[in-house]
């Protein structure tokens, strides 16, 4: 059964794919020039349930309805596997944009895209990148517009948790934004980072409550150290 899902997966699956990204990339491309909130979401948004689905792995949701869709919030998430992307870029729910390193923007075709859908950049080789990318936050997250962060930076090698970087949580002390904690279970199972291989499975996203800003602001230990233990609280000890 695994060899023919292998055969599946990469001589129709991937083809059916490739055509999709391109399609989707020029659909975002072109109809961003027009309104950017709508084309620079929605597209990849179908994009992504379709890759779901081609690959057979079922997505459920848990805790969306603590979710204000006219509120923005800095969402935080476990980086378990490749389908993190897919199943919050299909399922999450709210309009976002992915804080994303400038060097993803070198891939052909999608990476113009990320640029034309306004996903904010991290260039952290000069004090004058930072400030550009804070800057070009600020314009960005309003009226609802979210931002979504992978705070540990990169998936996991064991399916672990690894330690959290405070760059999440600094924007979001920065503009006193609520911070949405959120719970990947399945992903390592079904792509993790040593293969580009897709297992079949469940990924379930769970929504914590939004950890709200305090009078005077977030406190930046004490936030990372919320949103780590509410990730926590929902894992699944076999979600790896």
């Amino acid at each position: 059964m695994k060899v023919i899902f292998r055969i599946y997966q990469w001589l129709i699956a991937a083809p059916i794919m490739l055509v999709a990204t391109i399609i989707t990339a020029f659909i975002t491309i072109v109809g961003c020039l027009f309104n950017r909130e709508y084309w620079g979401y929605y597209p990849a948004k179908w994009w992504s349930r379709l890759w779901c689905a081609i690959h057979f792995v079922r997505i459920k949701v848990y805790g969306r309805e603590k979710i204000d869709r006219s509120t923005s919030y800095v969402f935080v998430a476990n980086h378990q596997g490749a389908y993190d992307i897919f199943s919050i870029y299909g399922y999450l729910g709210h309009p976002f944009k992915w804080m994303m390193r400038k060097g993803l923007t070198n891939i052909p075709l999608v990476g113009t895209a990320c640029r034309a859908a306004g996903h904010i950049l991290v260039d952290t080789k000069s004090t004058g990148g930072i400030r550009h990318t804070l800057e070009d936050a600020e314009r960005k997250l309003s009226d609802g517009m979210s931002l979504v962060i992978f705070p540990e930076g990169r998936r996991t090698d064991t399916g672990e948790m690894g330690p959290f970087k405070q760059g999440a949580f600094k924007l979001a002390l920065e503009f006193n934004l609520p911070v949405v904690p959120i719970t990947i279970n399945g992903s390592y199972r079904v792509m993790p980072r040593s293969t580009v291989n897709v297992t079949p499975g469940t990924i379930s996203l769970t929504f914590h409550s939004p950890i709200e800003p305090e009078s005077d602001g977030h406190n930046l230990d004490k936030v990372m150290k919320e949103a780590r233990a509410a990730i926590e609280s929902a894992l699944e000890p076999n979600s790896h």
